[in-house]
């Protein structure tokens, strides 16, 4: 009869995630600096990233889809003062999400690049699929 072997457990600190030992590999590691994006596009990311994590400016993508809204109707859509409005409308312009147009004394908002709305409903749908498991 053949004796099982039993199974080795990965030391404590590989089981979270995290090498045991220092040891590198030159040409993988040259491999992947390679493959990284310019410094700029690495910033100009992170900015994007940071203007889209706010609920607000969140809120203000998603109450604008297939609507234009004046900024009055997004105050209350969002239950903030007029300043914190103008505010978020302003970081979503900056990043090009969203645009606006003037009707005498209104100034009406609308989705400029839907692409930063998808971006968020895709975030959505995967973390209501990894919460899901």
């Amino acid at each position: 009869m053949m004796k099982r072997k039993a199974a080795l457990k990965p030391p404590a600190k590989a089981r979270e995630g995290v090498c045991e030992v220092d040891l590198i590999d030159p040409k993988k590691v040259e491999r992947a600096r390679a493959s990284l994006p310019s410094e700029r596009d690495l910033q100009r990311a992170a900015d994007a990233f940071r203007v889209l994590a706010n609920p607000n400016r969140l809120r203000v993508l998603t109450a604008l889809d297939g609507r234009e809204l004046c900024v009055c109707d997004l105050r209350e859509v969002l239950g903030i003062s007029m300043s914190g409005t103008s505010q978020v409308l302003r970081e979503l312009r900056n990043l090009g999400a969203v645009e606006f147009r003037v009707d005498g004394k209104l100034a009406y908002y609308r989705l400029a690049d839907t692409h930063w709305l998808k971006l968020a409903e895709g975030v959505y749908d995967k973390l209501a699929a990894v919460e899901a498991r």
